[in-house]
């Protein structure tokens, strides 16, 4: 018998606190430091595939005196990182159960500060999922272009892979993805390191045919155009901080291990920023329509052969399932908003595999919706992705700042501080050249969000005065208990229902509905005579009722029975079969779920659904 009830309070879903020591039971379905590595880093590492690009198709604005200006904008880009990463690696450090910016910026700056960082995350994390998969199969069309028309089934078909694989475990996720990361690393540093012996790119066939985007007589280059470029590169610096939000998934000692991915997340990828910059300059590459910078320069590094098509299948691979890094970061964020009573309670659950069930599910439906949303196109997407990864870096820098000024230290909070003034002017920049291009949805999006967090919060806290939380309650005193017990007819499920019931109560009473067709009637009367015959010591009352329900004349007689005797615990117990079959359960009339329904909504007595179980039959 299980009663069902709806307990809303935060201690309904805390969980044992994860100490992270070692010799923990449920350190098996955490990670590695190699596992948190391609688990949590795919988005950075993918960033390699487009973020390049980002900046050259800025500066190709002044032609191919623009483009000269690429390995120092990279280089600025490859500072920002190294002040990201050593900022994040302390965040871990301060904030050992997750959250990064997020914890950051409420610990330091405020609660509300904290959801705006808490916010801007959320949608960094839901435009990743939606990007990562496009771009993914953007590299696939565009290495057979008969598969265009399909974009939306297979992103679609994608987001559904790695959902299912997410719902395993992360470990299990992290396991899958280690090839592939490891694959595309080696990929990218194999595409700079034979480039780098080139004096001149060994083909261009990629390129053939494709037009160039690079301006005409354009030749000035101004602060605005360095600007620009520089926020539209720093999308590569997205899922730097999926690693700091996920410091619980890491094994014991956890701290020590994230810390450690997050060092080599930093190392990896600034190694290739540089290098892909260093050989765009190198072989003078100008971008094209239709061919992504990362192909052009494959092309030119190791000849359009064999070797080339495994580094797009690499990248399309790496970029597809980039994705990850938002399955294994938004759903521990969820989590941390659900026990501070910003989200509902039950994204704090988590399943046998460490799993944050919910939150995944979550996640794959908004991606699924903006993939609708955007067709399956990656443009549409990029415009919106980078601004909420600029405002969560900037508060939690922000914060990092003061801690460190608290902590007396203020080389650090000088480094910090430097960091959000780039990212806050990044995002600015950003959100202003993008704006008419989609990024307007962004500036709705994050206080309607903060928004949607505070309404929850205040409807918690409205819950919490009512149920008296964090107050000593009386003392528990005995009333005088009555079960009702709803029956059709005399069956075995008859009888395990009454026994349930007189085990319950001080007080245990039938019912039955009858209605006015003759039909009925005749079986009320044969109902009445059967249940005197089988006297089972308890009294059977008939509700009569006009229309043909269930559950409202049953609520009625609770009201009636709560209106003469006010200090009576009522309790219905619902009797309903479960079949050994699951496919037989659409057999059911489903009378037990529509009577449990009517009573909740018009009555306060207690709710008992007593399963009785089927055996099976070959």
């Amino acid at each position: 018998m299980t009663t069902v009830s709806e307990d809303t309070s935060a201690a309904a879903v805390e969980e044992p606190p994860d100490t992270g020591a070692a010799g923990d039971p449920g350190d098996r379905h955490r990670l590695t430091a190699l596992q948190g590595l391609a688990a949590l880093s795919l988005d950075a590492m993918a960033s390699v595939a487009y973020g390049p690009e980002a900046i050259v198709l800025v500066l190709a604005a002044a032609g191919g005196y623009g483009l000269g200006f690429t390995l120092p904008v990279t280089l600025a880009i490859a500072a920002l990182l190294a002040v990201l990463v050593a900022s994040y690696r302390q965040v871990i450090a301060a904030f050992p159960d997750g959250g990064g910016s997020y914890a950051a910026a409420k610990a330091h700056l405020g609660r509300r500060p904290g959801l705006v960082a808490a916010a801007s995350l959320v949608l960094d994390y839901v435009l990743n999922v939606a990007v990562a998969v496009t771009a993914g199969v953007a590299a696939l069309t565009s290495a057979f272009p008969e598969l265009y028309a399909d974009r939306l089934p297979l992103c679609l078909g994608v987001l559904a892979v790695i959902t299912a694989v997410n719902l395993r475990g992360i470990v299990e996720s992290a396991r899958v993805f280690i090839v592939p990361t490891a694959v595309f690393v080696g990929a990218i540093l194999t595409v700079v390191a034979v480039g780098l012996f080139r004096s001149a790119p060994v083909s261009t066939e990629a390129a053939h045919g494709h037009a160039s985007v690079v301006a005409d007589n354009a030749t000035t280059v101004g602060a605005l155009l360095l600007l620009k470029a520089f926020a539209s590169g720093c999308s590569a610096l997205t899922g730097v901080e999926a690693i700091a939000n996920a410091v619980p998934s890491f094994r014991a000692p956890r701290v020590k291990r994230a810390q450690h991915a997050e060092v080599a997340l930093g190392a990896l990828l600034g190694v290739m920023l540089i290098g892909l910059s260093v050989l765009i300059s190198r072989f003078g590459l100008q971008p094209a329509e239709g061919v992504t910078v990362l192909a052009q320069l494959t092309d030119a590094s190791l000849g359009h052969n064999w070797a080339f098509y495994v580094v797009q299948f690499a990248t399309m691979v790496l970029l597809a399932l980039s994705a990850n890094t938002s399955f294994g970061g938004l759903p521990v964020l969820m989590s941390l908003l659900a026990r501070d009573n910003y989200l509902p309670h039950v994204f704090a659950l988590k399943a046998d595999r460490q799993v944050h069930r919910h939150g995944v599910l979550a996640l794959a439906v908004a991606g699924a919706a903006l993939l609708v949303f955007s067709g399956g196109d990656t443009n549409t997407l990029v415009p919106l992705f980078a601004i909420g990864v600029f405002v969560g870096f900037t508060l939690c820098q922000t914060g990092m700042v003061i801690h460190w000024r608290a902590a007396g230290k203020p080389a650090k909070a000088l480094l910090n501080g430097f960091g959000a003034v780039l990212t806050g002017v990044s995002a600015v920049v950003v959100t202003a050249t993008k704006f008419t291009e989609g990024a307007w949805l962004i500036v709705l999006a994050l206080p309607a969000i903060v928004c949607c967090f505070e309404v929850v919060h205040r409807a918690y806290g409205r819950i919490g005065e009512d149920l008296g939380l964090g107050r000593v309650p009386e003392p528990p005193h005995r009333d005088h208990s009555l079960v009702i017990v709803p029956v059709s007819g005399l069956s075995k499920l008859t009888c395990e229902a009454l026994t349930a019931a007189v085990s319950l109560g001080d007080e245990v009473r039938a019912v039955t509905v009858t209605h006015q067709d003759p039909e009925d009637r005749r079986a009320a009367a044969a109902l009445r005579r059967d249940w005197e015959l089988w006297d089972p010591g308890v009294e059977l009352i008939e509700l009569p009722s006009p229309q043909r329900s269930v559950g409202r004349p049953v609520a009625a007689y609770v009201r009636r029975v709560y209106q003469y005797h006010p200090g009576t615990r009522v309790t219905v117990l619902i009797p309903e079969v479960e079949p050994g079959r699951l496919w037989q359960r659409l057999l059911q009339n489903q009378r037990g779920a529509v009577l449990a329904h009517a009573v909740r909504r018009d009555t306060d007595a207690a709710i008992c659904r007593l399963r009785f179980r089927l055996a099976p039959r070959r």
